[in-house]
């Protein structure tokens, strides 16, 4: 068992982003026993999961003529133009059916219309607290491991993110997978190694 100060933090391992999902990760699902098993050496699991309204301006559905995959503009700097996933209360948006749902918490993030949200600990304004860093400083934790998807997104963004917060942060590779979208992969793991995350 780790130290009680050490938490678990399971990325978005929800069904569009897993083989046959809206936003199919490549071999999202294969990762699900392995972190199935590393919840048992942490007392702190935290789970979370993007949970999108139907009409979410990330999503590219909601701009004419925009095709999904490309960029956009958005107040709080550049955007991905997703297609639709994760929507409210859909089966894409239900967690993989084999991941354990025994947390302690589960952080939803993305409901937001007007924003999007990668990072487990802020939307993608960069500002507006999803409520884990208080859940985690309030628990006294002061390390945390991320898994899950996508590494070059949602991992990335919540590993820089708890890095700035002042967490030691480790991403487990083997038990996350990466889109790679025009090299967002290699981009994800140099600015990770820059903040001082540990690639394990």
């Amino acid at each position: 068992m780790r130290p009680a100060n050490e938490a678990l933090i399971v990325i978005d391992m929800q069904n569009d982003f897993c083989p046959g999902g809206a936003l199919a990760v490549q071999g999202g699902d294969e990762i699900v026993p392995g972190i199935n098993a590393l919840m048992d050496e942490f007392r702190a699991v935290v789970l979370t999961q993007d949970w999108h309204p139907a009409d979410h301006l990330s999503f590219a559905s909601q701009h004419d003529d925009a095709a999904p995959m490309t960029m956009t503009e958005m107040p709080y700097g550049p955007q991905v133009l997703w297609p639709d996933h994760c929507v409210q209360g859909s089966q894409g948006a239900a967690f993989h059916p084999d991941l354990r749902l025994d947390a302690d918490l589960i952080i939803r993030k993305g409901f937001r219309r007007e924003i999007d949200s990668y990072s487990a600990f802020f939307e993608n304004d960069r500002a507006t607290p999803t409520g884990l860093h208080g859940y985690l400083s309030e628990r006294g934790i002061t390390a945390i491991t991320l898994v899950g998807l996508a590494t070059d997104f949602c991992v990335n963004y919540s590993a820089l993110d708890g890095a700035k917060l002042g967490y030691a942060v480790t991403v487990i590779e083997s038990l996350s997978r990466g889109i790679d979208l025009d090299g967002s992969l290699g981009a994800a793991r140099q600015a990770m190694g820059d903040a001082g995350v540990v690639l394990g």
